[in-house]
């Protein structure tokens, strides 16, 4: 198959999520947790729940860029995992608010300049 056809296929586009659960005690540690959310921010990524944060990727090339950057700013504490499913898995998320299932919001329309 060309490959101009598979750019947005849903096994080929990618979901990077970040879960993480950073220590607040003290005021540097709120700063580094204020500054790490800050760069997922940045980085094109949304809350997807509060310590959840989520990015499409057109790509698995795409997604280990950002991956990449999301490792160059970890901050000192903390933990920190980030996982990668595709767009097909992630479209078979189930969402609930309390016991009443919502619709998931559609992806992010990507912008790609040539």
């Amino acid at each position: 198959m060309d490959d101009r056809f598979s750019r947005l296929n849903q096994y080929r586009c990618m979901w990077v999520m970040v879960f993480f659960d950073l220590p607040t005690e003290t005021k540097i540690d709120r700063k580094r947790a204020t500054r790490f959310r800050k760069d997922l921010l940045n980085d094109g990524f949304g809350m997807f729940q509060f310590s959840i944060y989520t990015r499409f990727c057109a790509s698995r090339e795409n997604a280990q860029v950002h991956i990449k950057r999301v490792k160059s700013s970890l901050p000192k504490n903390g933990k920190v995992a980030v996982m990668q499913i595709t767009d097909k898995q992630f479209g078979m998320i189930e969402l609930y608010h309390g016991i009443k299932e919502v619709e998931a919001k559609p992806p992010p329309q990507q912008l790609e300049l040539f």
